[in-house]
């Protein structure tokens, strides 16, 4: 040990203190890039191994040989291994930066830690004090609305009554019709229901009486399943059309934009559908109730991936959310995109004109001279424009179809112009654009075995294969469904399940679950052009739902046939003078009131209450039930006080989507196929 110290002390004091700095700053260097190396856990594992090994010799090498030569005096050597030395150590940190940002950004996609918000709101022409009713919703799994709402009336010590409530729709507009004077809801409240028509001036409607906040584990980011991603998997693009830039907070969002996709690496196919957001389903985290499927994002993604697993009978191995804020960013990032903007059906919106342009609200929601025009045909879109065009839908006929097809072109430039990614400054803007507006329950593992595809593809171009990735097109068949939800009517869309059936058994086919059918018969006609094949067009054989149609007026023979040959067991009960539900207006024999709201859907409904006008001679001892099978829903009956008598039609009437379908049939034939859901 002496030996060495002396030999230490005699050797060349610059070239010593030159040989530690580049030894130290070599092995934290290469310390660094073994780690960031590991991450890489799915990328050339062979070669990641051999790099490990070689430069960790090299670091014994220059450890060993760097000492001799210093201590022999040999000095051409050692200035052979000190270059090679630091020009490793150079290129170790240029890797470290970019794999690292690399791995990081992938990383944080995935969000583990989520700020969720509650907000006490009641409307704002009216004050909140000991005395107000506040409505909370029932379910125990929802966070803001029952975890963190529970935590509000307590950190603010309320005593007031609460009602509770299975729908948050249902609350909202007994809020409105002041049957309660406050309501729990999530902190992104005005976003999750104001594209409902009945609540769409909410922001206005409303004031925030109390807010709570708290940053929780993600309950969104649950994995579902262990595949790689170089195996046929499935995923649930959901859009979170905020106002604030960036995706950590809250749990509810607006569910207008839901994408189903798949993709197979094996023969480089993915399946795409779109589903509109009216489509009319039952929702999964609330007893199955039915509602417009983009309401089931107020109770969170969980929600909304299990319903739409119902509705396809697909398995969903991961989701994505995208904040649509982050559009302008990334757009930016990119350097604008190249779109085909859609010609406008209507020149005037809410009496102003736009001069045949497409006007949409910008990223902050702002109309007036705040809004982003833009006119039709090929160009350029920069951020703020692409967003504004994703969003646009109230000057097309096909509304939000249309939009649908406006997200979609978005996408496809989008991906297009990554393509044309030239520098790492500007992928590492892309991924900051990202990592920030995106949350997904991959894992970094799952994202990064990505690479193996795009490595397969690359090669394939290469060796000179052409091997592009394939898409597979659906279109549902819809048709409009007027139906009652419990406090008002709306317009929803009925879906056709040999439609869905068609989508469904494609998916499959692409995810390996079934074999492909072999079409036997094939006919070509040369002087047609060619039409790729959209999955679940044209077909529209299955009867659509039921409606509950108006029965006052009818008499007691016509209402009892129409409930019969529609699956329902009637329960007529007389009424006379004085009792409620009596009209004078209404003939003797005839149906003044139903138990059943017209256009209630009846898919799952079994019996009815049929209210009959007794005649003045009839003594009031008959006012009772004809069948044993009566109901009692006192709830229901009163809600049909106003329905309108129908005296002088002696014909049953049909249901109301009977005839509201051959119109909304015709709009969706007619329809080119640049509105078909991708």
């Amino acid at each position: 040990m002496k030996a060495f110290i002396n030999k230490i002390k005699k050797a060349n004091k610059a070239l010593l203190v030159l040989y530690f700095i580049s030894l130290i700053a070599y092995a934290v260097s290469y310390v660094l890039l073994t780690i960031n190396l590991i991450h890489l856990s799915t990328i050339e594992t062979p070669i990641r191994i051999i790099v490990i090994i070689l430069f960790g010799v090299w670091l014994f090498i220059w450890l060993i040989s760097g000492l001799l030569s210093l201590f022999t005096k040999k000095y051409k050597p050692y200035v052979i291994l000190i270059v090679f030395t630091i020009l490793f150590t150079i290129v170790f940190s240029f890797a470290d930066y970019y794999i690292g940002t690399l791995y990081t950004g992938i990383e944080s996609i995935s969000k583990d830690k989520i700020t969720y918000t509650s907000n006490l709101i009641n409307l704002k022409d009216s004050t909140f004090d000991k005395q107000s009713k506040i409505g909370m919703i029932n379910d125990e799994s929802d966070i803001e609305g029952y975890i963190l709402g529970n935590k509000l009336v307590k950190e603010n010590k309320l005593s007031n009554e609460i009602k509770r409530y299975d729908d948050y729709y249902v609350m909202l507009n007994d809020l409105y019709t002041k049957k309660i004077d406050a309501i729990i809801v999530s902190g992104n409240y005005v976003i999750n229901f104001s594209s409902e028509e009945d609540f769409e001036n909410i922001q206005t409607d409303t004031k925030i009486v109390y807010s709570y906040s708290e940053e929780m584990d993600n309950i969104d980011n649950v994995s579902y399943t262990d595949k790689k991603l170089t195996e046929p998997f499935t995923v649930l693009l959901m859009g979170v059309d905020s106002t604030i830039d960036g995706l950590n907070a809250n749990q509810a969002f607006n569910g207008d934009t839901l994408m189903l996709a798949s993709f197979n690496p094996k023969t480089l196919t993915a399946s795409v559908f779109s589903i509109p957001r009216d489509t009319y389903v039952p929702i999964a985290c609330r007893n199955n109730a039915w509602a417009k499927i983009n309401s089931s994002a107020a109770s969170g993604t969980n929600c909304v991936i299990k319903t739409v697993k119902n509705l396809t009978d697909i398995d969903i191995d991961f989701y994505v959310k995208v904040n649509f804020k982050g559009v302008v960013d990334l757009v930016e990032a990119l350097g604008g995109i190249t779109v085909d903007v859609q010609k406008p059906d209507f020149m005037v919106r809410e009496g102003v004109n736009y001069h045949g342009q497409v006007c949409e609200q910008n990223s902050l929601r702002q109309f007036g001279n705040q809004m982003v025009c833009m006119d039709p045909g090929v160009q350029r879109l920069n951020g703020e424009q692409a967003l504004a065009y994703s969003r646009s839908r109230k000057q097309f006929i096909g509304s939000d179809l249309d939009r649908v097809l406006h997200q979609q072109q978005v996408v496809t430039a989008i991906a297009n112009e990554v393509k044309n990614i030239r520098s790492f400054e500007q992928f590492e803007s892309i991924l900051k654009a990202v990592e920030k507006n995106m949350d997904t329950n991959m894992k970094s593992d799952q994202i990064m075995s990505l690479y193996n595809v795009a490595k397969k593809i690359v090669m394939n171009s290469i060796n000179g294969v052409e091997e592009p990735v394939s898409i597979n097109k659906t279109y549902l068949e819809t048709y409009s469904l007027p139906v009652w939800q419990g406090y008002s009517n709306t317009s929803a869309l009925g879906y056709y399940k040999d439609s869905m059936e068609d989508i469904t058994q494609m998916f499959k086919v692409n995810l390996e679950l079934e074999k492909p059918k072999i079409i036997k018969n094939y006919k070509i006609d040369y002087n047609e052009d060619y039409q790729a094949k959209y999955y679940g067009k044209g077909l529209r054989t299955q009867p659509i739902e039921k409606t509950m149609t108006n029965l006052i007026g009818q008499t007691k023979e016509q209402a009892s046939s129409w409930c019969t040959s529609n699956g329902l067991t009637p329960s007529i009960k007389y009424v006379s003078e004085g009792d409620e539900f009596y009209d004078p207006n209404i003939a003797a024999g005839r149906v003044t009131n139903q138990s059943i709201h017209v256009n209630t859907l009846i898919n799952n409904v079994s019996q009815i209450t049929l209210y009959i006008n007794n005649s003045s001679s009839t003594n009031n001892t008959q006012n009772e039930e004809t069948n044993n099978n009566s109901i009692n829903n006192e709830d229901n009956n009163k809600t049909n006080n106003n329905i309108t008598p129908n005296e002088e039609n002696s014909i049953i009437p049909q249901p109301n989507n009977d005839n509201t379908t051959d119109t909304n049939n015709d709009e969706n034939t007619t329809t080119d196929d640049s509105n078909n859901n991708e």
